[in-house]
């Protein structure tokens, strides 16, 4: 029995009408599929939880500590530290004292381990310059004269160390409005950031044993090694809301209670509690790390 074969012929309108439909149902099930589907975006520099202000237990004050020293330690006001505590101006404490961060009685345990966490430089970050002024002998030229009473500070005979390399860049000198000026020379290798894990301050490559500058004028209240992970270490106090941190330096040139100006050299840069030369920078107010790009000059 023959079979009829019969031959319809295409209508190449429908079939592009019919190519268009179905790509756009694909389309359509394919956006229904991304939105039920999303993939979660997570951003690697917030994934670190971020470190809280010690308020459990006490510390156990050792040999060389100080209350500003701890308070720092613990991101504590120290005037609220030593309220807590009971401790009055001056603020002296001494070896074997329990500073309590709970506000309960003092007992005989001490808090075990530190909080302070090494800063790491970023190597994302672009390269910034940064050159303070020097007068024909090889001195930083003083910053412009306020309008504040100064007292008259008690400087080490020491003469400052002088980086032999020059920057390519220079930004402007002097101060801030704020009245901050840059601590060191150099190159800004990394840079502020407020995860409890990451930067808490600026990092300034330079050269072994050059000069760093007080960044404004203060009082020294803590000047030594005892805080892991910062090395050698000036911190200055400037007010009852600023402090500001110096660390891994090689050679420390002032000592506790004594006066700084703006522009002084306190240290000399080095690489003590990391693995590079550079200074650590850190502005804090009223205990708690600030970005001290915020505060210094411009470039």
């Amino acid at each position: 029995m023959g079979h009829t074969i019969i031959r319809q012929r295409r209508d190449p309108s429908r079939f592009k009408l019919l190519l268009i439909a179905l790509a756009v149902g694909t389309l359509v099930t394919g956006c229904s599929s991304t939105s039920s589907n999303s993939v979660r975006v997570v951003d690697r520099n917030n994934a670190a939880p971020k470190r809280p202000v010690v308020t459990t237990g006490q510390y156990v004050v050792r040999p060389g500590d100080t209350l500003f020293s701890i308070a720092f330690r613990y991101g504590w006001d120290y005037k609220a530290l030593a309220a807590r505590n009971g401790i009055t101006p001056p603020y002296t404490i001494r070896p074997g004292q329990a500073i309590r961060f709970d506000g309960r009685s003092s007992g005989p345990a001490p808090v075990a381990g530190s909080t302070v966490v090494a800063s790491t430089p970023s190597s994302s970050i672009k390269t910034t310059i940064i050159k303070r002024p020097l007068d024909s002998t090889g001195k930083p030229i003083a910053a412009p004269a306020t309008t504040t009473p100064a007292t008259t500070p008690t400087t080490p005979s020491v003469a400052p160390v002088v980086a032999t390399t020059a920057p390519a860049q220079v930004p402007p000198a002097g101060r801030s409005t704020a009245g901050w000026a840059w601590p060191a020379n150099g190159v800004l290798i990394g840079k502020f950031a407020s995860n409890g894990s990451l930067n808490k301050g600026v990092d300034i490559a330079g050269d072994l044993g050059q000069p760093v500058f007080a960044a404004s004028d203060g009082s020294v209240v803590y000047a030594g090694s005892g805080l892991r992970g910062y090395g050698e270490l000036v911190i200055i106090k400037h007010n009852d809301t600023y402090v500001s941190a110096y660390g891994h330096n090689r050679r420390l040139l002032v000592r506790e209670g004594q006066q700084v100006k703006v522009g002084q050299t306190i240290a000399e840069m080095g690489s003590t509690g990391t693995d590079r030369v550079k200074l650590h920078f850190e502005i804090r107010r009223q205990g708690k790390p600030v970005d001290p790009l915020q505060f210094l000059p411009r470039r």
